[in-house]
């Protein structure tokens, strides 16, 4: 590996490490909050409601942009930013100045943030802008799931994923065309990590990946390899190799799909807030434990292999290996908690 793809693959290990801390100093406060979405957080069945919201949220994504009707996706993607960003910011920021409303308080400063990020990603969406943006919105979203899906929910959740990501990718390749529709909407449904300090997302051209996927004839191949795009999870990455098969050396950026830290972070929440293990006693994130630490290790381990073999220029579905990864590292964390496997996959109600 490079010493640019190191130091972008040091940036996207911080990134996601910032995502599973945050979701999971937000799971108490969420908790306490009510901000729980489910009547029933063991019922597998919520995981698959949630799939196949995924599957008609992909497939109204990919007849936007076919019809010319991007402008959509992105305007419901800067609500749905101010609307995370509003629930991360009123579990953290104290109330100062709240106004009464029909169902409760509203608190002025914490909408006014949360429309603040909405704002920035409108009028300036910058990598740094979207990456920040996808922070916030990544923790929230995960610590919101985190203590709606309990633990058997989360790894059925992450293991249909996995396998959809994969399918998605490697055989009928719609999420690369879904990924070709989003880059060009500067969005944090991507996160961006730069390769170079003069990167900037707003320069940055991604008409060079509308070809990706088709089927052309040999020179048209041979010359298309040149601006092709490599794949994370469906999101494009603006590589190209040269002869030898390593990583042009004049990329300054690739991107990974915000869905890559979300989704393993799903069960390091529903770890740290649904398994018996004792909580290992940490000031900021009070509920971490064993299981819940080394899932987060499980998923580095994942995005570890996944940079790798991203580095080499092909295009690669993420979830396999990070889902995969989180599972793996929950279920050895629960083993050496002393919670057995019974337990740890949640399986106990149906035995």
């Amino acid at each position: 590996m490079d010493p640019r793809m190191f130091r972008g693959t040091l940036l996207a290990a911080l990134i996601f490490l910032l995502v599973q801390l945050g979701a999971l100093a937000l799971v108490p406060t969420f908790d306490a909050a009510g901000y729980q979405a489910v009547e029933d957080p063991s019922d597998p069945t919520n995981s698959l409601v949630y799939v196949g919201a995924i599957l008609v949220a992909t497939a109204a994504m990919l007849a936007a942009f076919r019809y010319d009707a991007a402008w959509t996706v992105r305007a419901l993607v800067l609500l749905s930013s101010g609307m995370l960003s509003w629930y991360v910011f009123s579990a953290v920021v104290p109330p100062t100045l709240a106004v009464q409303t029909g169902g409760g308080y509203l608190d002025l400063p914490t909408l006014a943030l949360a429309a603040g990020v909405s704002l920035a990603l409108y009028l300036y969406p910058e990598w740094y802008v979207v990456d920040a943006a996808g922070v916030v919105m990544g923790a929230g979203a995960a610590g919101l799931f985190g203590i709606s899906f309990g633990v058997l929910p989360a790894i059925v959740l992450l293991s249909v994923l996995a396998v959809y990501d994969a399918v998605s990718v490697y055989g009928t390749e719609h999420m690369l065309s879904l990924a070709e529709g989003v880059m060009d909407l500067r969005v944090p449904v991507v996160l961006v990590i730069p390769l170079s300090l003069s990167y900037s997302l707003l320069e940055d051209d991604f008409s060079g990946a509308s070809g990706v996927h088709e089927s052309e004839g040999p020179e048209e191949e041979e010359e298309e390899e040149e601006e092709s795009t490599a794949v994370v999870d469906g999101d494009s990455e603006g590589e190209s190799e040269s002869e030898t098969g390593e990583p042009d050396a004049g990329r300054d950026a690739f991107f990974i799909g915000l869905g890559d830290a979300v989704m393993p972070t799903v069960l390091v929440a529903s770890a740290a807030f649904f398994s018996p293990a004792a909580a290992l006693g940490f000031g900021a994130i009070p509920a971490l434990n064993l299981p819940a630490l080394l899932a987060m290790v499980g998923t580095f381990l994942g995005l570890g292999v996944l940079m790798w073999a991203v580095a080499k220029g092909r295009a690669h579905a993420g979830l396999p290996l990070l889902n995969g990864g989180a599972i793996g590292g929950y279920l050895v964390g629960s083993l050496l908690a002393g919670v057995s496997l019974v337990q740890a996959l949640g399986l106990a109600p149906y035995l």
